[in-house]
């Protein structure tokens, strides 16, 4: 579904991504994990086609099509979506525009249909409202930028079945996190550990464990070339 080769893409004159390469396959879920600075938000702002993201090299295909030819517009009508680390408002737009469908994939009351979109939303309605227009979406590559930030135990168990009840075989997601926990509720068939703008190890659900356990310098002493900075 999705292949990413050796990307390289930099934000306000700053090289961010350093080389990343990933594969992801329909119905898997990969994990991507790294310490703050690491290029996890460039990547999914980047596969999303936000603005201020310039890719200096590398591919990126999609289903056999030139993700990054693609405007943002059109990479989302393919079906890629990106629920955000921090939604923004937005004043006049009721949730009616998402449809009225799957609000029980959420617990989510009809009354959320007739409030603006996030305007005064705690971080977990926002957050559950992510998912919400998910769900209504249907995306064949869904990327969760740091769902989980933010939220209480109880918040974070509403995503997460919201997710879980979003998995299928015709559908992959790229879930960005920094901690161990979101992946107790959301098992990844994948973890990733992005360091220094490219990805440094890959496992299975037992590398987050690990990192939960050593931190991220457990992983930089394991890769010299990382820079210094990296290893912070």
């Amino acid at each position: 579904m999705l292949k990413i080769e050796n990307l390289h893409a930099r934000v306000e004159g700053k090289d961010i991504l350093k080389g990343l390469t990933l594969t992801v396959n329909s119905g898997e879920v990969h994990a991507i994990m790294g310490p703050n600075g690491a290029g996890k938000s460039t990547l999914g702002n980047v596969l999303s086609g936000r603005d201020g993201y310039e890719v200096t090299e590398g591919s990126v295909i999609f289903e056999g099509r030139d993700l990054l030819a693609l405007k943002p517009e059109e990479r989302a009508a393919a079906g890629v979506f990106l629920a955000f680390q921090y939604p923004v408002e937005i004043p006049g737009v009721n949730n009616t525009y998402f449809l009225r469908e799957k609000l029980k994939i959420m617990q989510i009351s009809d009354e959320l249909l007739h409030r603006a979109v996030n305007e005064g939303f705690s971080g977990g309605e926002k957050k559950r409202n992510e998912i919400f227009q998910m769900a209504v979406l249907e995306p064949k590559l869904a990327i969760l930028d740091e769902t989980d930030s933010g939220l209480d135990i109880d918040a974070l168990k509403q995503v997460a079945q919201g997710v879980n009840a979003l998995r299928s075989p015709d559908r992959a997601f790229l879930v960005i996190t920094h901690y161990q926990r979101l992946l107790d509720y959301i098992e990844p068939d994948f973890v990733h550990v992005l360091a220094d703008g490219r990805i440094v190890e890959s496992g299975d659900k037992t590398l987050a464990l690990k990192l939960e356990e050593h931190g991220y310098a457990w992983v930089a002493d394991r890769d010299p070339a990382l820079t210094t900075e990296a290893r912070a």
